[in-house]
C-alpha cells in the first residue's frame, strides 16, 4: 500500500480521498495547501499542512502525491500545482475507478482522475493530469492531451484529439475525426462537428463560436 498526500482542501480533494480510500491500494496520509489558504490543521479527518512544510513532514522518498484541483483558470491552476509537486520530487499517481470500463492497453498518464462509468475504448491515449468525471464515452483511437477536464456524460467519438488544457462541459458531443485545439472551452450540451480553434469557446446550437476566448471565461 503506497502512502499518499493530496494537494487541495475542497470538494475535489475530499472526493479524491474517498475514492483512493475505498477503491485503490493507496493510503492517504495528509492534505496540503499553500500557506495562505491553510485555515485549520485538519481536513476530512487527516492532517492539513502547508506546502512550505510538506517535504520535511512527508518527504517524496516516502510519499506519492495527487493534485486534486478543479478546472480553475482553464486548468492552468491544476497544471501549475501538478508541475510544482513534480518539481519537488513527488511521483503523482492516478486513480482509475474499478467501475470504469478501460479497454485501451495504454494506461493513462500520471495525476489522472477517472471516475465511475467511464467507457474508454481500445487504442485511446490519455495524457497527464486529466480529469474524466463520471459517465463519459471516449471513442476508439482518440487522444486526450495533458491537463484536460471532461465533465460528465460527454461523448467523444472515434479518432478525436482533444488539445491540452481543454474543458468539455456536461453532455457535450464531439463528432468523429476532429481536432479540438488547445485550451478550448466546450460548453454544456454543445455539439461540435468541426475542428476548433485554440483558445476558442463553443456553446450550444451546433457549437457556434462565441466572440470571446477561453482566457476571458472565469472558470
Amino acid at each position: 500500500m503506497a502512502r499518499l498526500v493530496i494537494f487541495g482542501a475542497g470538494d475535489i480533494a475530499r472526493l479524491a480521498h474517498h475514492y483512493f480510500k475505498t477503491d485503490s491500494p493507496h493510503e492517504v496520509a495528509a492534505f496540503v495547501v499553500d500557506r495562505e489558504f491553510k485555515t485549520t490543521d485538519i481536513f476530512d479527518g487527516l492532517p492539513l499542512c502547508a506546502t512550505d512544510e510538506l517535504v520535511a513532514r512527508y518527504p517524496p522518498s516516502d510519499y506519492s502525491a495527487f493534485v486534486a484541483v478543479s478546472y480553475a483558470r482553464m486548468n492552468r491552476l491544476r497544471q501549475e500545482k501538478y508541475e510544482a509537486m513534480k518539481a519537488a520530487g513527488y511521483q503523482c499517481v492516478s486513480y482509475v475507478s474499478s467501475r470504469c470500463t478501460y479497454l485501451s492497453t495504454t494506461p493513462p498518464g500520471d495525476n489522472c482522475l477517472i471516475l465511475e462509468d467511464n467507457t474508454i475504448q481500445p487504442f485511446v491515449t490519455i495524457g497527464n493530469n486529466v480529469t474524466l468525471w463520471s459517465g463519459n464515452h471516449i471513442g476508439h483511437d482518440s487522444t486526450i492531451e495533458d491537463h484536460c477536464f471532461i465533465a460528465s456524460h460527454v461523448v467523444v467519438s472515434g479518432h478525436v484529439r482533444v488539445g491540452a488544457g481543454s474543458f468539455i462541459g456536461v453532455n457535450a458531443t464531439l463528432r468523429n475525426s476532429i481536432t479540438i485545439g488547445p485550451q478550448t472551452l466546450i460548453a454544456a450540451g454543445a455539439l461540435v462537428m468541426k475542428d476548433t480553434a485554440a483558445g476558442g469557446v463553443y456553446f450550444q446550437e451546433r457549437a457556434k463560436r462565441a466572440p470571446q476566448s477561453s482566457d476571458e471565461i472565469d472558470l
